[in-house]
């Protein structure tokens, strides 16, 4: 989804909570990976991969500057002969540490054996962002959470469009160009905003 589409979906979108709320969970992923240069973890359940949202940060990342956003993609059935992007396992979280950033996407419930494995790498120091559905009923994952941002069922929206507006908030000022100037990705974002906006009214 491009920076005019995204415009678009925050104008129709106005009026209701979701530009605010996914800009203010976008800033908390950006901020949790920019204070320690990178180590952006992404996770969904066995059933949803979300492979989609992977492949946008990297995107921001590269048109904002900001290569701490690029994600490592880690699968729950990654195998040893998938290509290297692809092939990072569930064993990967037992290994977070301090500084790293783990944020779970998932719609449905995550599972008692995702949650362990999540809560391990809470304990040993990594930050936990939380991104789901209200009716996953992830109240264990949101507890554990630093940060999340649920959709709830009874909105016309859906997961997959809530990631796309959280991805597009992070890379837009996602660092301070020199002497102040913004980005292309920026620019450009705040070009369809004022494109699209409604004319002012007239008294």
């Amino acid at each position: 989804m491009d920076a005019v589409r995204v415009a678009l979906l925050r104008e129709v979108l106005a009026g209701t909570e979701w530009p605010s709320a996914t800009r203010r969970f976008a800033g908390a992923l950006r901020s949790s990976v920019a204070a320690h240069g990178g180590g952006l973890l992404l996770v969904g359940s066995p059933t949803y991969e979300p492979w989609h949202l992977a492949a946008h940060l990297v995107d921001e990342a590269a048109w904002s500057g900001t290569p701490e956003l690029a994600p490592t993609l880690v699968r729950h059935a990654a195998r040893p002969d998938d290509p290297a992007h692809l092939a990072v396992g569930l064993g990967r979280l037992e290994a977070a540490r301090r500084g790293e950033t783990l944020l779970v996407v998932t719609p449905t419930e995550p599972g008692a054996p995702l949650l362990e494995r999540v809560h391990d790498a809470r304990r040993a120091g990594a930050t936990i962002l939380a991104l789901d559905a209200e009716a996953s009923g992830g109240g264990d994952l949101h507890a554990m959470a630093h940060d999340g941002l649920s959709v709830p069922g009874d909105t016309d929206l859906d997961l997959d469009t809530v990631q796309h507006l959280v991805s597009a908030a992070a890379g837009e000022n996602a660092a301070a160009a020199p002497r102040g100037r913004r980005g292309f990705r920026d620019r450009l974002s705040r070009l369809a905003d004022h494109l699209t906006a409604p004319p002012p009214a007239r008294w």
